[in-house]
This record gives structure tokens, sequence and C-alpha cells, in this order.
């Protein structure tokens, strides 16, 4: 800082300042999420909880791992990003990897590429989709969830043009020495893609989790929502959460009510993806960049 001239520090002190208002914006309903979830019921009702637990208590998160229906929801949700990212990347990595070459080197790319870009553009609607779904007879089945967004075509398109970047001169090496297109792909390309794979991977892992109104749409049966989906009806009926607990309930409510344990599964519902982060974040930053930038 001292090195830098008056106009430049102004700005990165300006920078700072926004920065840290912005991530402060972002965290704090965060943080009062987690304060109302482990707060007491009566201190909550009465409004007395802002971004500290007042009466701590893990009541809420006693009362959500108990219900049937929140781990199965939960574990539906796990399946869908397992075998839904899995798909996406084999599907992406197959994709990207051929456009990523010139049109020597690949016929017809342009038309392969407008091909992929056009469905960005404009899509077949919500009610065609719904009818391809059922005639599929994929309603109720966790492939209604997986197979409509099956290829990203903007995360491919990331992994494409940083496919691009990758020297030539290595795949030329391992063509003289005998190697072929998949042995290529599999032992150079995708080693050496590791940022632009984590990048488009944590996409994929942050759509899977947060998606809920696919579930709404294709499952018939409230027992085969994924997470979202479940966690979004208790946002429009609250109540419905302790009635689903059964038992006594005025006992339920004495230790939880609708406010503490919605947040206590709203939280619980984030934190695998808070998990994940930290791993990927190593790669993101420039991945993203390689990726969005050709050449």
């Amino acid at each position: 800082m001292k090195n830098k001239s008056l106009g430049r520090r102004a700005f990165l002190i300006f920078n700072y300042i926004f920065l840290t208002l912005a991530g402060l914006i972002c965290l704090l309903p965060f943080i009062n999420l987690l304060a109302v979830s482990l707060s007491s019921s009566s201190a909550v009702a009465a409004g007395r909880v802002s971004f500290l637990p007042k009466e701590f208590t893990l009541s809420s998160y006693q009362f959500v791992l108990k219900s049937s229906r929140f781990i199965k929801a939960f574990l539906i949700s796990l399946e869908r990003v397992l075998l839904g990212v899995s798909l996406n990347m084999v599907l992406m990595v197959c994709t990207a990897y051929p456009l990523s070459k010139n049109k020597k080197q690949l016929a017809g790319k342009s038309v392969y590429t407008w091909f992929f870009v056009i469905t960005m553009l404009i899509g077949g609607g919500l009610i065609p989709t719904y009818l391809v779904i059922v005639k599929l007879r994929l309603i109720d089945t966790i492939w209604s969830l997986l197979l409509p967004g099956a290829l990203p075509v903007y995360n491919m398109i990331i992994l494409m043009n940083f496919f691009k970047s990758t020297p030539e001169e290595l795949e030329e090496a391992a063509q003289i020495d005998g190697a072929g297109v998949l042995t290529i792909l599999r032992k150079i390309i995708l080693p050496i893609s590791k940022p632009g794979l984590a990048t488009v991977a944590l996409f994929c892992i942050v759509s899977h989790w947060n998606s809920w109104f696919d579930g709404l749409i294709y499952m018939n049966n409230p027992g085969h929502y994924p997470l979202q989906s479940y966690l979004q009806t208790l946002i429009i009926n609250p109540e419905q959460m302790l009635r689903i607990a059964g038992g006594d309930y005025t006992k339920v409510l004495a230790m939880v009510n609708a406010r503490t344990g919605r947040a206590a599964q709203l939280f619980l519902g984030a934190l695998p993806i808070l998990m994940v982060y930290p791993f990927l974040q190593k790669y993101f930053s420039s991945g993203l960049l390689m990726g969005s930038v050709k050449g």
C-alpha cells in the first residue's frame, strides 16, 4: 500500500470495505439461521434471537435427525448428486474434448457447436418436457431428475475452452508414440485438466443439490422428494413438519416449533455443500478463468 499512488490506495480501501460488507450481507442470514436452530422454541417465539443462540439447545437437531422423511429425502438427494454428477462429467468430457479440436480435426464442427448452443437459447418448454418424461415412464424415478439435464451445455463450454488451452504438443508427442485418442484423453488431457474438471463438477454438485422444482413436478409420491423439494414444502407449510412427527403434538411443540425445526433442516441441507466447497475451491478460480477465455 505504501508504494501505491493515493488514488490506487483509495480504490483498494473502497474495494476491501465493499467486499467485506457484501460478504457480511451474504453471511449474516446464514448465521441467524444457525442461531435460530440452536435456540429454544420459547426464545425464538419471543423474537429474542438475532445472531447468537438464546437458551442453547440441540433439541431441533435431535428432532430433525429422528425424522424418517428428512433422512429419506437427504439420501435421495445424495443419490441424485452421486449419479447426476457422474453422468454430467462423462457426457461433458465426451462432448467437450472433440469440440475443442479445430475444423480440420473435426469435420462439421460448426454444426455440432451450434446444435448445442441452440439448446441454451431455446427450450422445449415445461409441458412438452413433462410429457416426454411421462411417455418414457420415468415419473417417480430418480432418472426423471437426472436425464433432462444430463448434459449442462454451459458447463460443457467452460470445459471445452479449458481443453483448448492445453498444449497441442503434448498430444502430438503422444500420437508419435502410438497413443490413441482415448489413451491421450485418459492419461494426458484429464490429469492436467483438474482445475477445469473441479470447476464444472462444483457447478454440477450445487445444481443437483439445490434443485427443487423438478422434484415437485416429476415425483407424484412426496416420499420420493429430494431434500430441497421436501424443504420447500415445509417453507410453504411449516406446521406440516410437526404433524409428520406424529405422537404427542403438545410434547413435540414444547421441544421445537416450526421455525427452529425448519432452521435446523435448512442448515443441515446446506452443510454438505459447505463441506465440499473447501476441497474444490483451490481449483475454482483458475479453472473458471481458463475455461471462460478461448485460446
